[in-house]
């Protein structure tokens, strides 16, 4: 067998090679089973919508389960902000400087329309 018909023949049977976990991911994905899975991402359904860019962008992510940092961190504050109500001077003081500490990330992070103001004692 020479060098030429050797190498035909390997590249014969790549062709012709097909990994069994991708045929059965493909046979899946046609079924459907992959639809309502976290991240796989959904249609935007703009129509009968009347929502802005900005919420419509909101709407998808949150329906893909995908949100920015500075949602997490509005979310983080507004749970500290809660426990303050409740805390001892001591504790409250270490609580309003953590809280301030996050305020000032979400800032960062933020549209300047949506930025908040830190927390005094």
């Amino acid at each position: 067998m020479d060098k030429e018909s050797k190498n035909e023949h390997e590249v014969n049977e790549r062709i012709q090679y097909t990994d069994p976990i991708s045929e059965m991911v493909k046979r899946a994905e046609r079924e459907g089973q992959f639809e309502n899975l976290p991240g796989k991402g959904k249609p935007l359904k703009l129509k009968g919508d009347n929502l802005s860019q900005e919420q419509q962008l909101y709407k998808t992510m949150k329906d893909n389960h995908v949100l920015p940092r500075w949602i997490e961190l509005a979310n983080e504050i507004d749970v500290l902000k809660e426990e303050l109500a409740i805390l001892h001077v001591e504790e409250r003081k270490a609580k309003i400087k953590l809280t301030n500490k996050k305020i000032k990330q979400y800032n960062r992070l933020c549209p300047p329309s949506l930025q908040r103001n830190k927390i005094h004692e």
